[in-house]
């Protein structure tokens, strides 16, 4: 019984109710139209005082309803936001997005002439039925205190008729409750089907999160490789300034320039990588670095951090393509930035840039020595390496032999230029 009353009574169902008197609100403009057409049509001067009359002009408002959803397609937008807010439906079953596909235009016109024909029933029954009801229960009151029953029939005046009509009264506001309750509940579980996402709605939103994530992941890609190289050079720079303080001082001066020259790049590198968020480079961000403007700054700051290096171009910077151009100095960055995480700066490493096939390759090798097990949880850079090589159409070998490290990568020179 109590779960009953709640059906009928409960919060649920009473802002229900107030959804379907808003479809009634919503229909009245559609039913005087319907009245202009159907007053000449039945040579009826006052729609309001026929019955048929305003019921032919409800129906032939509906379907004019129905058009104008198909017709504006924010209509979904505006139907959806009602329902989530006053018929209890997750908002992830809805779509907010006005409808633009044949099938969705389809749906919010078969939504809106349900919620404005359900809406216009229950309006008017909850316009009709509580003041019958009132009189149905002060009936015997009237006849107690009166001559008469003021025009009703006169076999209403029976004792056990009176005694009855309070009874009827709350049985129509009991069938006025069941009816709201019946037809706001049926308005919710159609809701999703009707104001849900379409297949099309739901590809679109699979696609704008392919790309999110892509931007994320090419954010990530951009963070670690170039914040990271930094902080591991600084790193470095700072250990090997801080050993021989006080018996070369020139070298820890030049670690120090070092040092502030890789920082204040860096915060250049991160404007940049924080303008792949943005919609366009703002005016005045740093430029992402490449190949041909900075590999010989990558190379002085990574030596001035105590590690020797030793490079060999056999290409020109110059002919790459600006992404190629601009992934092949990530990559080659975030090589050298594990030597100098893995392998220290006791040892020696080998760059070597050239064309062969139609493909840029890049090869990096060091010796193998005990401090050049990859530190736990690590992995991360070979990985972004391995992510950049493949949206460029390239390959990556990367593994020691012979007691030597060796990481080789091969980009084609023609392939994709926009890399996600």
């Amino acid at each position: 019984m109590r779960e009953f009353a709640r059906f009928l009574f409960g919060r649920r169902t009473r802002r229900r109710w107030i959804h379907l008197i808003l479809g009634g609100a919503l229909a009245m403009p559609y039913v005087f139209v319907g009245q202009i057409i159907v007053g000449p049509a039945l040579d009826s001067r006052y729609v309001f005082a026929d019955i048929r009359a305003q019921l032919l002009s409800f129906a032939v408002g509906l379907p004019l309803a129905a058009l104008t959803a198909a017709l504006f397609p924010l209509t979904r937008s505006l139907e959806a936001g009602a329902v989530r807010s006053l018929c209890g439906v997750d908002a992830e079953r809805l779509s907010y997005s006005p409808a633009r596909s044949r099938v969705a235009k389809r749906r919010s016109a078969a939504w809106f002439t349900l919620h404005l024909g359900f809406g216009g029933i229950i309006s008017g029954m909850s316009l009709a039925v509580p003041p019958l009801a009132g009189v149905l229960i002060a009936l015997p009151v009237v006849a107690v205190f009166s001559d008469g029953l003021l025009g009703l029939p006169a076999a209403w005046d029976r004792p056990w008729v009176l005694a009855l009509m309070p009874f009827a009264g709350a049985a129509f506001l009991v069938a006025l409750a069941a009816c709201a309750a019946a037809a706001g509940t049926l308005l919710a579980r159609w809701a999703p089907t009707l104001l849900g996402p379409t297949p099309e709605d739901r590809l679109a939103a699979a696609e704008a999160r392919a790309a999110d994530l892509a931007v994320r992941n090419r954010l990530a890609r951009e963070l670690h490789d170039s914040v990271g190289h930094a902080l591991s050079a600084v790193t470095l720079q700072a250990s090997a300034a801080r050993r021989v303080l006080d018996s070369d001082p020139e070298f820890v001066r030049e670690a120090l320039a070092a040092i502030e020259d890789t920082t204040r790049r860096t915060v250049g590198e991160l404007d940049a990588v924080l303008g792949v968020l943005r919609e366009g480079d703002a005016p005045g961000t740093a430029p992402a670095p490449t190949l041909v403007a900075d590999l010989d700054g990558l190379l002085r700051r990574t030596k001035a951090g105590g590690l020797r290096v030793t490079a060999s171009v056999d290409a020109d910077p110059e002919a790459l393509a600006p992404v190629l151009s601009r992934e092949a100095y990530r990559i080659v960055q975030e090589g050298l930035s594990n030597a100098l995480k893995h392998a220290g700066d006791q040892v020696t490493v080998s760059l070597r840039i050239g064309i062969a096939d139609g493909h840029l390759e890049i090869t990096l090798e060091n010796p193998l020595t005990s401090a050049s097990p990859c530190r736990p949880g690590g992995g991360h850079g070979l990985r972004g390496i391995a992510d950049r090589a493949r949206l460029l159409g390239g390959t990556v070998a990367a593994g020691a032999e012979a007691g030597t490290w060796r990481l080789h990568v091969r980009l084609p020179i023609k392939g994709p230029t926009s890399p996600r």
